[in-house]
Parts: C-alpha cells; structure tokens; sequence
C-alpha cells in the first residue's frame, strides 16, 4: 500500500518536475522557441484575435481567467504596454520560481518604458507557454528610458 502511494506520487510529480527548468540551462534552440511564443501573442495582440492569444497561456493561466474574451480585456485594461506597444526588444533571461523568464523591454502607448518579465512554463507535450507577467520596472518616459535596445521592434 505505501509503495503504491509512493509509486502514485512520483508520477504525479514527473510532469511538474520535467517543466521546471532554469534559464541557465536552456539551450539556444530553446530560448528560441520562448521568443516565438511571446512574439505570436504580441502578435495575436495586435489583431485583438484573443483565441489565439489564449492558446500561448498555460493551463494555470487558462482556468484562471477561464475564456479568451476575459483573458483579452484583462490584458487591454491590465497591461496596454503590452497590448498595443509603441516596440518592444527581447533582453536577457532570469529563473523566477524555478522557471526561466524571458525578460522583455516594452515603450507603451504613453511612451511609458516598462521592462515585463515572461515567466515560461513547458508542458509535457514539450512546447512553451507563458504562465504569467511581471512588471519589474517602469522609467518615466520615453525620453528618460533612454534609447531602445538593439533589436526593438516597432509594435
């Protein structure tokens, strides 16, 4: 009985272990493949196509906000830096949680700079998914973030 509870356990941890990864340890081919994923939803953004915004979330992220139309409004009303940036520029990569995160630099509508990190999470099919935003600093205006980093992208 305890060896089967024990059995049980592990395979239930097998999956949660096999997605955490540091980002110390991804390879090239990997950070790759997490820049697709945050590009397409910026992208899937820009077309207000919240489907398929939606399909770039984790499952966690999926059941929290339940649909793609409550996904969208709370990312329009939530984080417009996001939503509709003025660019963006992919920077370095961090471990938060035990995951890595893709560190993206945001100019806003406003002209805000914001820098988001992107919390990645792989699933047991082997893709990407974000699972999660965190704003970690916001420099006053345009003008005051200073020029963009090389390979901004015009939003």
């Amino acid at each position: 009985m305890i060896r089967t509870l024990i059995a049980a356990a592990l395979l239930l941890a097998l999956p949660a272990a096999a997605s955490a990864q540091t980002a110390e340890s991804l390879s090239a081919d990997e950070r790759t493949a997490i820049r697709q994923v945050i590009e397409k939803q910026l992208g899937a953004f820009q077309r207000d196509a919240a489907d398929e915004a939606f399909s770039y979330a984790s499952p966690t992220i999926q059941r929290k906000f339940g649909d793609p139309a409550t996904f969208l409004q709370m990312v329009r009303t939530g984080y417009p830096q996001i939503y509709r940036p003025r660019s963006y520029a992919f920077e370095g990569m961090r471990t938060v949680r035990g995951l890595p995160a893709q560190e993206v630099f945001f100019i806003g509508p406003s002209g805000t700079g914001t820098l988001a990190l992107y919390i990645m999470e792989r699933q047991p099919s082997g893709v990407w998914r974000i699972d999660g935003v965190r704003i970690t600093r916001s420099p006053d205006r345009l003008s005051d973030a200073g020029p963009l980093p090389a390979g901004a992208r015009v939003g």
